[in-house]
């Protein structure tokens, strides 16, 4: 294979909301990957975020394909916030700076994301990860917290840990040829347009699931909880965002089909996985359709969800905090298995070649415990993202989006 060396820098952005000022810095990726392929045509690439469906060149003859592929990236987010007023304030609360909180909350992530083809249509991929991070308020007070890579926990001094190991085994049926661009957890190579892809091991539920082409990475793009994701989609990980499993796909014609079953954490927020798949797990699916619209690329994705796990509910912690005369908790009533299930519908639409709008809306029942991602039943957001080219800049983005969050009946009951 002849190879050539690439760099792309993500510029910095600049964030003003509701609780501050947060600035994004997002490094280097490295890539070692085959010459690209020679067309006469323009090359239209759909982007995509990291390790979810393949970034396809739309118009290209088809070029060589790689045998391994080799990619790094490094982000630095840092965020502050005032000291603003609050009428009331708990133990859970997001705090302000009279009341003890930190005034400065940051991450520092890095990932290698390494992979090699092993025989036909089968890949493996492994990514080291580096985090060191402090949250505001000890990650409390908010369900669309400000800073998505605060998943993966406060540690400080900086911890090292494998983030994703898994194989991924693509049979091809025909319909036509496309070219996968070298990526992130990605070998460049054609592809039949007809396929079935299955995935085994380490991963993200979100490397497959709730793909969004303006809000999916909080590294490159919004970096709140429930924007760069849907918010009511509690996805089966421990407390680093990490799950083992198996995923299926079926990709034909514009639509794909896809189903896991993703191991849960052994205790919610915890980092220990429960591996059987058989007493805890979480079970999607999800159905995507890819359009164009006034000649814009556009796609809609549906997913349902359930989680059985391990779990308490609001009401059993209300009841025992009444039998007892003590104050409801959680911790208390954790004794059983119990099923969250819920749904979220996602869009977005190419308005012209530079600029592009999402929304998302999603729900789930409420009615237990937080599993692993946010303590929200119901969210709605949505957002505009404008590629540089109008300022002559090509590399800037710059987005707006927002979210409205709820939370259920039954958890409102049992915070009061």
């Amino acid at each position: 294979m002849r190879g050539s060396l690439s760099t792309a820098l993500v510029n910095s952005s600049q964030i003003l909301s509701r609780v501050g000022l947060a600035l994004a810095i997002s490094s280097v990726s490295i890539c070692a990957q085959a010459e690209s392929p020679v067309s006469d045509k323009p090359i239209i690439l759909a982007e995509s975020p990291v390790n979810t469906q393949p970034i396809i060149a739309e118009t290209v003859a088809l070029g060589s394909n790689e045998e391994w592929s080799l990619h790094g990236q490094a982000s630095y987010i840092t965020q502050f916030k005032n000291n603003f007023y609050s009428p009331y304030s708990g133990s859970k609360s997001l705090l302000n700076k009279s009341e003890g909180d930190i005034s400065k909350s940051y991450t520092f992530s890095a990932t290698i994301f390494a992979g090699a083809r092993l025989w036909e249509g089968a890949e493996i991929f492994y990514n080291p990860e580096m985090f060191e991070g402090i949250p505001f308020s000890g990650l409390s007070g908010l369900g669309g917290f400000t800073n998505g890579e605060l998943q993966k926990g406060t540690s400080v001094p900086p911890i090292y840990y494998m983030a994703r190991l898994f194989l991924r085994q693509t049979f091809g049926l025909g319909g036509g040829k496309e070219y996968a661009e070298s990526g992130a957890n990605q070998i460049a190579g054609s592809i039949d347009k007809r396929r079935i892809v299955l995935t085994y091991g380490y991963f993200s539920a979100l490397d497959y699931f709730d793909a969004n082409t303006y809000s999916h990475d909080p590294r490159t793009q919004f970096m709140n909880w429930s924007i760069m994701a849907s918010g009511a989609y509690d996805y089966a990980a421990n407390s680093r965002g990490y799950t083992y499993g198996g995923v299926g796909e079926y990709y034909d014609d514009g639509w794909s089909f896809r189903m896991a079953r993703l191991a849960m954490a052994q205790s919610p927020n915890t980092l220990a996985l429960d591996h059987q798949l058989t007493q805890q797990y979480g079970d999607q699916i999800e159905i995507t359709h890819q359009h164009r619209l006034n000649e814009q690329a556009g796609t809609l994705r549906v997913l349902a969800f359930q989680n059985r796990g391990l779990m308490a509910t609001y009401r059993d912690a209300i009841n025992f905090g009444q039998q007892t005369n003590t104050t409801p908790d959680i911790f208390n009533v954790r004794n059983g298995y119990q099923t969250k299930w819920g749904y979220g519908i996602n869009g977005e639409q190419a308005i012209t070649e530079n600029v592009g709008a999402f929304a998302r809306w999603s729900w789930n029942n409420g009615q237990t415990e937080t599993q692993a991602f946010t303590d929200i039943s119901k969210s709605l957001s949505g957002g505009l993202s404008v590629k540089g080219a109008h300022w002559g800049r090509e590399n800037d983005t710059l987005g707006l989006g927002f979210a409205i969050n709820g939370i259920s009946a039954a958890q409102i009951s049992y915070l009061q």
